[in-house]
């Protein structure tokens, strides 16, 4: 995630706008940057279970990198305007992108804020406002971070497989599933080359745009 933050700097310094698609080898479990993750994950089973790990630039919950789709984008504020208004219009495009393949998806509605420290630690165990839903199960998980005017949105689009490792390593697993994948509500198998072409088509004009296998 270090080249995402490459992008926020272009963003902060010369207003470039940018849109990164890119896949994990070896799959890695990501945390939030203001996670306190020793308090909340077995950090001796995630040692025994060798599992990768990486802090992200950006807040939110634990997602489990492997079979899915992650997406950076970055961009001057101005582009966007609110944090919420950004939030939605990002998340418009990619529902576009999903309509394409297929994929008839919802907005998950505004509700009553929770404090971070009292939901479960799957970024994909619940849905908040304005993230994309299909048939009320979450299939994108997102974050947002601003530095001076621009900002950082990366996030995670799932194919296939499952969070269930996140709960496995947790001390505060979610009580029941909240995700969805691509594959399962398609009834097929989705690959990273065929959603990232679907994205970088119903993505403006006017942006650099590129898909990376990494």
């Amino acid at each position: 995630m270090a080249t995402d933050e490459q992008l926020l700097d272009a963003a902060v310094r010369t207003g470039a706008k940018s849109l990164r698609l890119y896949r994990w080898t070896p799959p890695t479990l990501s945390f939030g940057r203001n996670e306190p993750v020793e308090a909340l994950y077995d950090l001796d089973l995630i040692a025994r279970r060798a599992i990768a790990t990486v802090r992200r630039p950006t807040g939110g919950k634990a997602v489990w990198h492997e079979h899915e789709l992650t997406y950076a984008v970055a961009a001057p504020i101005a582009e966007f305007g609110s944090l919420r208004a950004a939030y939605r219009e990002i998340h418009r495009r990619l529902a576009s992108a999903l309509t394409a393949l297929g994929v008839s998806t919802t907005v998950a509605p505004d509700r009553r804020a929770v404090r971070p420290s009292d939901r479960p630690t799957s970024c994909f165990a619940t849905p908040l406002g304005g993230e994309i839903l299909v048939a009320g199960r979450k299939v994108v998980g997102s974050a947002q971070v601003r530095r001076r005017q621009a900002l950082l949105q990366h996030g995670s689009l799932l194919l296939d497989g499952s969070q269930a490792l996140v709960s496995a390593v947790s001390r505060r697993p979610a009580a029941v599933s909240g995700e969805t994948t691509l594959a399962a509500v398609l009834g097929r198998p989705v690959s990273f080359a065929e959603v990232a072409a679907a994205i970088v088509s119903a993505w403006p004009s006017g942006v650099a745009r590129g898909a990376v296998e990494c």
